[in-house]
């Protein structure tokens, strides 16, 4: 498949991202901010804004805080040409997520809130929102943290309503909540980093190209295709047809992590789109997310992204 109506995320847990920098920063310092952002966030927020920023139009759909969605959308409304916001408004306030990032000493910490969002009531509303807007040849992206177990057959039963109007399902999140949706036979495409893949398959997987492609085959009698995130090491794709591994050639200072598997699966999406060959998908999702990973995508233009970052890709 390599034709796609829309591209349209779906977000059940999002977040607004706070990144902060410094120069510098120990425990029980006092320290002014170097630089802080903060944008309306989640996996699938971001794989819409990846996209945008290749010119890739697509739909934003999922849950997003009552109390908070004008603020989203005021902050969203740069990309409207790009992005169309299609966010199920539900009771209560988006979860804030803080990234502190070191840049002295090139490291960083991660500080997650859960998300109070999901409730019978508003995935019943988000399902209805999402069969007025998925068609034939829609790609379905649901991605990222999913809501408490209790709603799992709510998903599952989302994404089935997806699929039955004619969307190929591609599903990026993790734990359990990946295992069961996975089970339901429903589902295109996954993205799992080289940990989710061990903890999906319940066995340890060496990371390297042979052994990853080998676990990623185990999954091909209930997907399509595997896209294996790996970091700084690239990626790994898996399919019916073959497999391919990738990383990128050229070194540059690594800005920030944050995001970068999301740039990924994008820039895959948007590679496929263009050309049947997955391995040909692959070389343009390294490329986004070194891009990411460089600070790019903040900088630069996509045009330029695929001149200057240099990816080698070959079949295992």
């Amino acid at each position: 498949m390599n034709r796609y109506s829309s591209i349209i995320t779906v977000g059940l847990c999002p977040s607004w991202d706070t990144v902060c920098r410094f120069d510098g920063i120990e425990w029980g310092q006092h320290k002014t901010v170097s630089s802080a952002d903060s944008w309306p966030a989640g996996k699938a927020m971001n794989i819409s804004r990846a996209l945008a920023w290749m010119g890739e139009k697509n739909i934003a759909a999922g849950l997003w805080g009552r109390d908070d969605f004008q603020q989203m959308t005021k902050a969203m409304r740069p990309l409207e040409k790009l992005v169309k916001m299609k966010m199920t408004p539900a009771d209560g306030e988006t979860r804030r997520n803080v990234t502190v990032v070191d840049t002295a000493k090139n490291r960083e910490m991660h500080l997650r809130n859960r998300s109070e969002l999901a409730s019978k009531k508003s995935l019943r509303k988000l399902e209805a929102d999402l069969k007025a807007i998925v068609n034939k040849g829609s790609v379905g992206v649901f991605a990222g943290v999913m809501p408490e177990d209790e709603f799992i057959a709510d998903i599952v039963r989302i994404i089935d309503s997806c699929r039955q109007h004619g969307a190929s399902i591609v599903v990026d999140t993790y734990g359990d909540a990946l295992k069961r949706i996975l089970d339901t036979g429903t589902v295109w495409m996954i993205k799992p980093n080289v940990e989710e893949l061990r903890e999906l398959l319940g066995e340890q997987v060496t990371d390297n190209p042979a052994a990853l492609v080998r676990a990623g085959r185990k999954l091909l009698d209930k997907v399509e295709v595997v896209v294996i995130s790996r970091g700084k090491k690239g990626g790994v794709v898996v399919t019916n047809k073959g497999a391919w591994k990738g990383r990128c050639c050229g070194r540059s200072r690594v800005l920030s992590t944050v995001g970068c598997g999301d740039f990924l699966l994008a820039g895959f999406l948007k590679g496929l789109k263009g050309k049947s060959d997955a391995g040909k998908a692959l070389k343009t999702a390294i490329k986004v997310a070194t891009a990411r990973a460089w600070g790019w995508t903040e900088e630069k233009s996509w045009s330029q992204a695929l001149r200057g970052i240099k990816v080698a890709v070959e079949r295992v």
